[in-house]
């Protein structure tokens, strides 16, 4: 079993930064995309289908972004693939979401396969931007 645990959330003033980590335990996984997910208040009932991609990265350091954050933040892991990380700059209010991480085995060609691709997800960790 794989488990996958966000933390580095909390409450920030628009302009701030934060620095999400994602830590993988139990079995060596060896996942050839892992990425950033986040879902909007309210949309918690729609479990995949309501996260907005965010960032991905694959196993050979190639890395994806939605337009809404390119240039803001930045996915990075640990060399041993164990940890993953979201910096995120100049963060906006409408960053104010529950931010998810997961893994699977490929990133898709779109955001919506590529979520439903994943195959290991966290619990969330909440961030809130406030104006």
């Amino acid at each position: 079993q794989v488990h996958l645990v966000e933390s580095g959330g909390g409450l920030v003033q628009a302009g701030s930064s934060l620095r999400l980590s994602c830590v993988f335990s139990g079995y060596t996984y060896n996942w050839g995309c892992a990425g950033w997910f986040r879902q909007a208040p309210g949309k918690e009932r729609e479990e995949v289908a309501g996260r907005e991609g965010v960032a991905v990265i694959d196993s050979a350091g190639g890395t994806a972004y939605a337009d809404s954050v390119k240039g803001r933040f930045t996915i990075s892991s640990d060399d041993a693939k164990n940890i993953l990380y979201l910096q995120m700059n100049n963060l906006k209010p409408e960053d104010t979401a529950m931010y998810y991480c997961a893994a699977g085995q490929g990133c898709a060609g779109n955001w919506y396969q590529t979520a439903y691709g994943m195959a290991h997800w966290g619990k969330g960790t909440l961030v809130t931007i406030s104006s």
